[in-house]
């Protein structure tokens, strides 16, 4: 049987918002900042078929920003069926001149590049979607085209110092166009920007939330189950205990929770998951351990995407055998989240392949199970909520990410028991440290990594020779970007000598102040 996928409830009355996709980096951001308003908003490439929209049934749409210009051959354009939806529009910085240019409008090559914080004057205070400003605001530009004659029925909303349209509207057509970027945080009331458009322009009231996803989940998986059985992947991670959660409560002693021992977890994680299952899954659970089949697959494997390809081959492959010890099963649940699947991406143009995601990559062509990715279109923010909302104690549901190839893809090179034995207590102690000075809800991710890189060191009178391990710690909303977390000194120092007493094959560590992008928060 062929893989299939079982999507995510969509209710036909929820209110959405569809944002296509330009190729800006801030195009996810805006999809967060619409569901902050509690509006769903989905994200779709610039040149999807009719049918996407369609299947959205939008109240309003958002062209993204780009790196393009409207010239550029090969350039991405508004389609036709989007202007003809009937619905407002806004567009953002390429959106925006993208939408004067198709309607009439003449766009140039600014004098000069506007990047960063500038000034805007507004113009007409009585449009909606500026009244959050008033007079003026801070706004935040990137972008080297200008609006230069607006299209016909437009007038101009704003003027920076080198944007003399730095916001158009068509009040008559519900058109507008933003030369600035109301998603970033560094823009004043992009936020009440955005919640204009969609509140006061787009008649949205606002009826996403954790409670109306848990109540459209629960619905759409009853009816997609019947009466099959659902085999369920648990980690302890809040991703996969939502999950199991949801598909619990909606078809009960149907569900059959797996834990996998790969022998990739963190440091005395396997009691701890056990009891946390027990104590708030209940039913049935299988303990399997994979330890020994998992490092036989993994020996020798140096490269990053060889090493997710089998892991999730190898978890297909440990789930489809327990399914036939079980019985019947019909479907395979799992904590897919909306990032993994954009940055697995491979068929739209606007955006690349970064890596593949344990939870979207490795799947065998067929597969004898049908998904289950109740999780799909949320952010890590908001599974978060709704964990909250299923009545999941705190220490889980703001439990740091954890990949689900698991510590294979934080050792470099290839992963044996030892070298896991060395990560596992250098973890232990990056965790321990980062809790113990209360910095535990503040940093989105912190842990250890293994690097092949060995160095001279001195311990005591003796030389050494030992690895170096390097300490990842950042910021973030929900992964898709993220900055290094500026850890106070005498914590990563506490981290560093700890590490270096505790640990004898390691004798220097180093602390990655690399964002993302350009980097990964994973190493792998």
């Amino acid at each position: 049987m062929r893989q299939e996928e079982v999507q995510p409830a969509r209710s036909p009355q929820r209110e959405t918002i569809a944002v296509i996709d330009y190729g800006s980096q801030y195009a996810q951001l805006i999809v967060r900042r619409v569901r902050e308003c509690q509006v769903y908003a989905e994200l779709i490439p610039w040149d999807a078929p009719p049918e996407a929209l369609e299947r959205l049934a939008p109240r309003g749409i958002i062209l993204s920003g780009g790196p393009s210009s409207v010239y550029d051959e090969g350039a991405p354009t508004l389609q036709r069926h989007i202007l003809e939806y009937g619905v407002p529009i806004l567009g953002i910085c390429y959106g925006m001149q993208l939408l004067a240019h198709t309607l009439g409008g003449r766009v140039a090559r600014a004098p000069a590049r506007e990047y960063g914080l500038a000034e805007i004057t507004v113009l007409d205070p009585s449009s909606p979607l500026l009244a959050p400003l008033g007079e003026r605001g801070r706004v935040w530009m990137s972008h080297g085209d200008r609006i230069e004659a607006l299209p016909p029925g437009f007038v101009a909303l704003a003027r920076s110092p080198n944007s003399p349209i730095a916001a158009m509207a068509d009040e008559a057509r519900r058109l507008y166009g933003l030369q600035f970027h109301p998603e970033v945080a560094h823009t004043e009331r992009g936020r009440e920007i955005i919640g204009a458009f969609c509140h006061a322009i787009c008649g949205c009231r606002g009826d996403w939330t954790p409670g109306s996803f848990i109540e459209e989940s629960i619905e759409a998986i009853r009816r997609e189950v019947g009466d099959g059985h659902v085999i369920c992947a648990i980690s302890g991670g809040v991703d996969s205990t939502v999950v199991a959660t949801l598909v619990r409560r909606a078809v009960g002693d149907q569900l059959t929770a797996v834990f996998v021992n790969t022998g990739l977890l963190r440091q005395d994680e396997v009691e701890e998951n056990m009891d946390l299952f027990h104590q708030h899954l209940g039913g049935s659970i299988v303990y399997v351990d994979a330890q020994e089949r998992f490092f036989a697959r993994l020996r020798g494997v140096t490269d990053p995407e060889e090493k997710r390809v089998r892991i999730g081959r190898e978890f297909i492959a440990v789930f489809e055998e327990e399914a036939r010890r079980v019985g019947r099963v019909d479907f395979l649940a799992q904590g897919t989240l909306y990032p993994d699947v954009i940055e697995s991406a491979t068929t739209a143009k606007s955006a690349a392949k970064i890596k593949t995601h344990h939870n979207v990559g490795g799947l065998p062509e067929t597969m004898r199970l049908r998904l289950i990715e109740p999780l799909r279109y949320l952010f890590k923010d908001e599974v978060r909520q709704v964990g909250l909302a299923l009545g999941l104690p705190e220490e889980v549901v703001y439990r740091q990410p954890f990949p689900g190839p698991g510590l294979a893809v934080r050792i470099i090179g290839e992963v044996t028991p030892e070298r896991v034995r060395v990560l596992q207590a250098a973890d232990a102690i990056v965790r321990e440290e980062i809790i113990r000075a209360g910095l535990h809800r503040e940093i989105w991710q912190y842990f250890a990594v293994l690097t092949p890189v060995r160095s001279v060191g001195v311990m005591g009178d003796s030389r050494t020779y030992a690895h170096m391990a390097a300490v990842r710690a950042v910021t973030s909303e929900d992964g898709m970007t993220a900055d290094w977390a500026r850890i106070p000194y005498e914590v990563l120092a506490r981290i560093s000598n700890r590490i270096v007493n505790e640990v004898p094959e390691i004798n220097r560590v180093v602390y990655d102040i690399s964002s993302k992008p350009p980097a990964t928060i994973e190493w792998e």
